[in-house]
């Protein structure tokens, strides 16, 4: 077949958009077009459909007006004005751009003009940025020792406006004493100075509606939530690194989740009860029924030694709690004393008696200077680190103290007070807050975030609450075993987004803390799990404690293994982590 010759007219040349201004501001420029061919054949729409997308929810004006905002803020000025020019669809309306051009060129009084004509049905939004405007116009009066001017503009136009009357004094006083004026907000004494004109646009900016002006880096907020969205759906997501792809649906592995056993130590010689990383990771400590306590190294490589073996406790070790900065670690016997030990040296630096009494949990508060202590007379102890007591409470809202914890900001204490009870005490301001289940309560355990408190109970459920306000369950996890004994869980993995339990079936439980699924049951003990701990420096080092006598160290299950050297040197079996031979 012959050529068609294309009877029709060339498409109007429409207005060009510039961005030649920071943070992708952007004008129009009436520039002619200078692309030459680069739009000569372009890809055809169907029917020009107002929406865009298999789903039916992408307006799409919208959807253009965000990607020509993600090309000039990227830099592809020519790229966001030829799709301007292609769609018809115009990243901002000319009236917005007079608005820009008038007060990047200092012309006030057009800007305040053109603003009441852009549409706005917002009254209130109209006098703020009018007043931002004539602000503006009054600070650089100022500037340019033009003061009977700046005080004309500030009692006819910018008092009249009735609005932020206290800014309006400060303004007045500006006049009076510009040197001695703060600008309200500032964080440092210097003068107020003027705005450049450009930092003026932008709190404008900030104030128009998204059908006038698209919020800035929109684009990339949209893909960012879409990615955080689809992270959080994850089930397996437990990596730090950064290798999440627009290409496809992000979506890890179970080989994310530490599964296979790479340790087991064997020092103890009786039932493991407790366990508990340092803040930074780099040191596990163990309690035990043999009345001792072991402060284990981890290594570079993820391998663990025995640094100190703690002696002296008169009866099992069930409690323990690092100082904030790992520096020294307290351990509390059965109903016994509780001991200060030196991390560095494994030197005991002071013991704690209380007369005819037992502590039962310890904790430390945030300035490393002093502790708190549960004591079997139904009373909470405050001490200091030469043993004096600067606070006991005493009372009805106590009973047998059994968990104990101090809040980030040292003045919320939480503990178990009835059986089914946990109080969320404000010392300071005395304020109470209640956790309440209608089933005996076992331990719980606090987020280093302490938003949210995991409680075990005697029905075998481990309930989430958030203790932030207004206390709310908002989770239950199941499917461990507790019919007899003390079994403890905790957070672990990234962002603590998995909850790890230990359970009278020899096997640690893993959930996933959002969804609630049970995607782990770790066998290898063949004891009861007692308790675990989920290092806060490696999402992907779990430990467990059993009463097998052993502690089991979980990696990842791709890691290889080996027996590497006699038992003695590593306190028992050795799964390497590392590569090679």
């Amino acid at each position: 077949m012959g050529g068609v010759e294309d009877e029709t007219e060339p498409p109007k040349k429409r207005p060009r958009v510039s961005g030649d201004f920071a943070n992708g501001l952007s004008v129009v420029s009436s520039e002619p077009d200078s692309s030459g061919d680069i739009m000569a054949h372009p890809l055809p729409i169907e029917g020009d459909k107002e929406i865009v997308g298999s789903k039916g929810v992408i307006k799409r004006v919208e959807f253009v007006r965000i990607i020509t905002q993600a090309l000039y803020s990227l830099g592809y000025e020519k790229s966001g004005a030829c799709l301007q020019e292609e769609s018809g669809v115009l990243l901002q309306s000319p009236v917005v751009n007079l608005l820009i051009h008038q007060v990047l060129n200092g012309k006030w009084n057009e800007s305040v003009a053109t603003l009441k004509s852009i549409g706005l049905l917002d009254e209130s939004i109209i006098k703020s940025a009018s007043f931002l405007i004539l602000e503006q116009k009054f600070f650089e009066l100022l500037d340019d020792d033009k003061a009977m001017d700046a005080l004309k503009t500030l009692r006819m136009e910018i008092t009249p406006l009735s609005t932020n009357n206290a800014r309006v004094h400060q303004l007045s006083q500006s006049i009076l004493s510009p040197v001695k004026f703060v600008h309200v907000g500032s964080s440092n004494c210097s003068p107020i100075r003027t705005k450049s004109r450009a930092e003026l646009l932008e709190e404008l900016q900030k104030l128009l509606p998204p059908t006038l002006r698209v919020p800035d880096r929109r684009l990339e907020q949209l893909v960012e939530q879409a990615l955080i969205l689809q992270r959080d759906a994850c089930m397996f997501h437990n990596s730090e690194d950064n290798e999440m792809s627009l290409y496809k649906d992000h979506q890890c592995g179970r080989d994310q989740i530490p599964s296979r056993t790479l340790q087991v130590l064997e020092a103890h010689k009786d039932e493991v009860w407790f366990l508990q990383f340092s803040h930074d990771g780099k040191y596990l400590a163990s309690a035990s029924n043999d009345w001792t306590a072991i402060i284990w190294e981890v290594d570079l490589h993820g391998d663990f030694s025995a640094k100190h073996k703690l002696f002296g406790h008169q009866s099992p070790v069930s409690y323990m709690s690092w100082s904030p900065d790992d520096s020294q670690i307290l351990t509390c016997g059965v109903e016994e004393n509780v001991r200060l030990w030196d991390v560095s040296s494994g030197e005991c630096l002071h013991v704690y008696e209380k007369a005819g009494c037992g502590f039962v949990s310890c904790a430390w508060f945030p300035d490393g200077k002093s502790m708190c202590l549960g004591v079997n007379d139904k009373s909470i102890c405050m001490w200091d680190l030469e043993g004096k007591e600067l606070q006991c409470l005493k009372g009805q809202r106590i009973r047998k103290v059994s968990d104990l914890e101090v809040m980030n900001d040292g003045k919320q204490i939480i503990y178990t007070y009835r059986q089914a009870s946990i109080l969320l005490l404000d010392v300071e301001a005395k304020v109470e807050r209640l956790i309440e289940e209608d089933q005996i309560i076992t331990s719980f355990s606090l987020s280093r975030d302490n938003r949210f408190l995991l409680v075990n109970l005697w029905n075998q459920e481990i309930h989430l609450w958030n203790i932030q306000g207004e206390v709310k369950l908002v989770a239950k996890y199941k499917g461990h075993k507790r019919t007899r004994f003390l079994i403890r869980s905790c957070f672990g993995g990234l962002e603590e987004a998995f909850i790890a339990s230990g359970s009278e079936d020899s096997q640690v439980h893993i959930w996933h803390r959002g969804t609630g699924d049970l995607i782990e049951a770790l066998p290898g003990h063949s004891g009861i799990v007692n308790c675990v701990a989920w290092n806060p420096a490696n999402s992907h080092m779990l430990a467990s404690a059993s009463d097998d006598h052993t502690i089991r160290i979980w990696g990842l299950n791709d890691l290889k293994m080996k027996h590497r050297g006699p038992a003695n040197q590593c306190n028992g079996v050795h799964y390497c982590n590392r590569r090679g031979t």
